[in-house]
């Protein structure tokens, strides 16, 4: 049988990537987006391309009738769900935390740590053998900056993405005799448009001084993590993190 995977955040990026690779390797892909409708065709129109099933899964991830829906679809369009990406993120501008008010908080830990939760949930619910599934794999997109806190730039989404960290091995220990693994995997610097939308559109060069291989990461160096760890190659890898970040 063929594998589908979701992959949220697919309009662009290492998502976009990842929808590409997974195609490649031979599974239908759920993209999900959420405002960039002209990336989210360009990513279907790039796994079609490679002989594989795509379709658009649009919802804002941080209201969770939007996850219910895209759950939804993505029941209408495979068989079955074998493998979820978490990997929508958010950032926003660089300040330090005595800057810090509510409504950045909330956005911060809407997108990037309540709604890959849920959007996990939903998929224990459908791959999860005490649910009547068959198992799966969730891989949740964290970030290098969970482990060094980043200071005097984003505190808030290092804690947030800290705690999508702790949330993903301990989900992992929670169904590891239900079929499924789940794997936090930390980017480290990536050229993608995630530092623009932060108001530092060059920060990705600006720092790559400070990767001790030299340069900043590609989407496609994330993806190919992720694709592995989807892949039966990683069969018996859970409840652990993997760091694509360079050596930083």
């Amino acid at each position: 049988m063929t594998r589908a995977v979701l992959v949220t955040g697919a309009s662009g990026g290492i998502g976009a990537a990842t929808a590409r690779l997974a195609a490649r390797d031979g599974w239908d892909v759920g993209i999900g987006w959420n405002s960039d409708h002209e990336g989210a065709e360009r990513t279907k129109a790039e796994v079609e391309a490679l002989g594989r099933k795509a379709v658009l899964l649009q919802g804002d991830l941080s209201d969770p009738e939007a996850i219910a829906r895209v759950f939804g679809a993505c029941d209408a369009a495979f068989p079955r769900l074998d493998a979820l990406v978490n990997n929508a993120g958010v950032v926003d501008r660089p300040i330090r935390v005595d800057q810090v008010d509510l409504a950045r908080l909330r956005r911060m830990f809407d997108i990037n740590t309540i709604g890959p939760i849920l959007c996990s949930r939903e998929a224990v619910l459908r791959m999860s053998t005490r649910h009547g599934g068959a198992g799966g794999v969730i891989v949740n997109v964290s970030s290098v900056a969970a482990r060094i806190g980043s200071a005097n730039e984003y505190v808030d989404y290092a804690a947030a993405k800290a705690a999508i960290d702790t949330f993903s091995k301990g989900l992992a220990d929670e169904v590891a005799r239900e079929g499924i693994r789940v794997v936090a995997l930390r980017p480290g610097l990536t050229d993608t448009a995630i530092h623009g939308k932060g108001g530092q559109p060059g920060r990705a060069e600006r720092l790559a001084d400070r990767v001790p291989m030299g340069r900043v990461g590609t989407p496609e160096d994330i993806a190919e993590g992720i694709v592995w760890l989807i892949s039966d190659a990683a069969r018996y890898v859970t409840g652990t993190t993997l760091d694509i970040s360079g050596g930083r």
